[in-house]
């Protein structure tokens, strides 16, 4: 699924979500990267498992030439495999963007964003570097997504609404600060 902005750019966004999540739960998080500027595009997974297919960017990175910055962006397992991805592909894509999951592979600490929600202990307890890291108070792993509770996931302090609106914004200055 493709959302483009009104006004050109040249800046792309590639979501892998999260495992056994419908992608379409993603949407409201990437529509508001869409008014941010963003060309979004929103990956489709096997079994709705990015693991299946953590290459899917490159075909998405082949058909759109008009891009040049590249920012592949995961949820969970999703963040894992568009990580994994990042580190063998580093000459493809600009920065890795982290929802509630941290970096897996060679992928330096200074291109990659981590954004993950204060009562989400399991990814904190991963994290073992500290460059652009955003960790939102009262957040928990599931409202990065649109899709309800999930088993074993603390329940957040903070609406769905505001852990989204504090990713969009961390998302806005990482890319912005990148491109100047």
């Amino acid at each position: 699924m493709t959302l483009t902005p009104q006004k050109t750019s040249d800046v792309g966004i590639i979501f892998y979500p999260g495992a056994k999540v419908e992608n379409t739960a993603y949407l409201p998080l990437l529509e508001q990267l869409e008014k941010k500027g963003y060309n979004c595009y929103l990956v489709n997974m096997p079994f709705k498992m990015a693991i299946f297919n953590k290459n899917a960017a490159n075909k998405i990175i082949d058909k759109y030439s008009n891009i040049k910055h590249w920012y592949l962006c995961g949820h969970s397992m999703g963040g894992a495999m568009a990580s994994s991805y990042v580190s063998k592909n580093k000459d493809k894509v600009d920065g890795l963007i982290l929802l509630g999951s941290y970096i897996y592979g060679d992928v330096s600490a200074q291109d990659t964003l981590t954004i993950y929600g204060s009562l989400n202990t399991s990814v904190k307890k991963k994290i073992d570097y500290k460059k652009n890291i955003v960790v939102i108070q009262g957040g928990n792993h599931a409202n990065f997504g649109n899709y309800g509770h999930q088993k074993g996931d603390a329940k957040a302090t903070i609406s769905r609404k505001s852990q989204q609106n504090q990713t969009i914004k961390a998302i806005d200055q990482f890319i912005k600060k990148r491109l100047n």
